[in-house]
Order: C-alpha cells, then structure tokens, then sequence
C-alpha cells in the first residue's frame, strides 16, 4: 500500500472539518426557517452523499501524485504532500451538491429565499467545474486524485441536483434517466468485461463536453422557482434526448461495434487517464 504523508492526511481532516462546519451553519440558518425538524430532515439527507464524497476523498489520497503520463523529476510518481488548491475546489464541489440534495427532504415556503439555494450553490458547483481543471494545469498539480474526484463529483451533481428537481416538482420524473445512465454505461461495461468481451477505451469527443455543459446549465435554470414548470418540461425532454444518444454512441464505440477496434487496447476508466478532468464529462 503506498503511505499517505502524514501533512497530507492532516490537510484532509481539515477539509473535513471545514465541510462540518458549513453544515452546522447552513443547519442553523435553516432551523430558524423550517424549525428543527426540517433542519434536521436536511442534515440527514446532505449526510449520505457528503459521507460518499468524503469517503472517496480519503480512500484515494494515495492517487495524489502526477499521471503516470507525466514523468517527475526523479522518474517516480510520489505521492503529493498537499492536498493543492484543484483539488480542494473539486471537493468542495462536492460539499455544494451534497448540500443540495439536502432539499430533497425539505422544501422552504414559496417566496422564501431558501427555496434558491439549491440552483445558486448548483450552479457555483457548475463554475468551479470550469475553474477545477483549468487551476491544476496552470499550477502543475495535475494528480490522479484529481481526475477520480472531479469524475465522482460530476457524477454525484448530476445525480442529486435532479432528485431535488423532481422532489420539488420542477423536473419529470423521466429526467433522472440521465443520472441513471452513467451507471448503466458502467454496467454494461462491467458485464462486457465479465464475459471476456472486447472494452476499448473512450474516445476524445467536443460533443459530449458540449452536451454536459448544457445539461449542468439547464439543471441550474431548471431549480431557479421563476420559472414555472409547465415551461421547464418540454425543454428537459429537448435537452435530454442528445445526451442519451450520445450515452448509447459511447457505448458502442467502446464495445467496438463500430471506428476502429483493436484487441489490445487497455480497459481503462477515463478518471485514471490525467489531472483533474476536464469539466463537463458526463462519463
């Protein structure tokens, strides 16, 4: 097992502590709004996936050193001292959707300013996924950490940002197809593999970064209590159909069931391939 160092693990827990202190504050603020209950019903709710991104966080502080594409100047890849800026802005990413979802359990009064927090702290979430990124490359501190966690955090937004959507009436239930779909991506891909079929690797795509942006700006748009849903539902259908062919497109190409195929390309997960991803993939 490859050691942690020990700074390391320390700037973790404070990260952690940081995240329980926003929680405590938002839990406070909420209680004097929806009384005690509703704060609490929040708290749980935010709890599951803050505990799966500071789960994730601690169980791969070991991938916190450079792509094996990117040679050091020792020609190793050690492990970073510091948890570094990207990665913290992709964690507290994290701590925004989890905060999010803790509306899934409670809805403020109409007209209560409350009721935006859900689409201001998603959409600061789709922000720093442009800043992430762009933040590492500039910096030098492209890590696998990174791109593992920026990776799990689109995932985790595109799943909880639409559950408050549908629990709070603004999306069709048929719109967490798309939160659905990476898994079942996955899925088919794990049972590929099970039965010793060819899985290539994911191509480069614009299409697909395209896509993703204008699902995170709709989902933002679409929790913003303006806009009335009898006009957000025929547009999410507009707006979903691309993203699930190109779901399917992917697929495809990596079964290779079309382009071209080679029998001894590695079974690889796009998170492992570099820094911290670039923004928008829905993969």
């Amino acid at each position: 097992m490859t050691r942690v160092p020990r700074a390391l693990r320390a700037q973790y827990w404070l990260l952690v502590a940081g995240f329980a202190v926003g929680g405590v504050g938002t839990a406070w603020g909420l209680s004097a709004a929806l009384g005690h209950a509703g704060a609490l019903r929040w708290v749980v709710a935010a709890a599951v996936p803050l505990a799966y991104v500071v789960g994730f966080l601690g169980r791969h502080l070991d991938a916190n050193h450079r792509p094996s594409g990117i040679a050091s100047a020792d020609g190793g890849q050690p492990v970073r001292g510091t948890v570094g800026v990207a990665n913290a802005v992709t964690a507290t990413r994290g701590w925004l959707y989890a905060a999010v979802f803790g509306f899934v359990a409670v809805s403020p009064p109409v007209g209560s300013w409350w009721r935006w927090l859900p689409a201001a702290w998603y959409g600061s979430g789709v922000v720093l996924d442009t800043v992430d990124g762009a933040l590492a490359r500039r910096v030098g501190r492209r890590t696998v950490l990174g791109a593992r966690l920026d990776l799990a955090t689109d995932t985790l937004g595109f799943l909880c940002a639409p559950l408050v959507a549908v629990a709070w009436g603004r999306l069709p239930v048929w719109y967490l197809s798309l939160s659905l779909a990476r898994y079942v991506f996955k899925l088919a891909c794990w049972v590929r593999r099970r039965r010793g079929r060819h899985v290539g690797d994911l191509p480069p795509s614009r299409s697909r970064r395209l896509l993703a942006g204008m699902q995170m700006l709709f989902i933002t748009v679409a929790l913003v209590p303006v806009f009335p849903a009898a006009v957000v539902t025929p547009i999410a259908g507009i707006v979903l159909v691309p993203s699930l062919v190109v779901f399917g497109r992917d697929y495809c190409a990596v079964a290779g069931y079309f382009g071209v195929r080679d029998e001894g390309d590695a079974v690889e997960d796009t998170s492992e391939t570099g820094g911290n991803a670039e923004g928008g993939s829905l993969r």
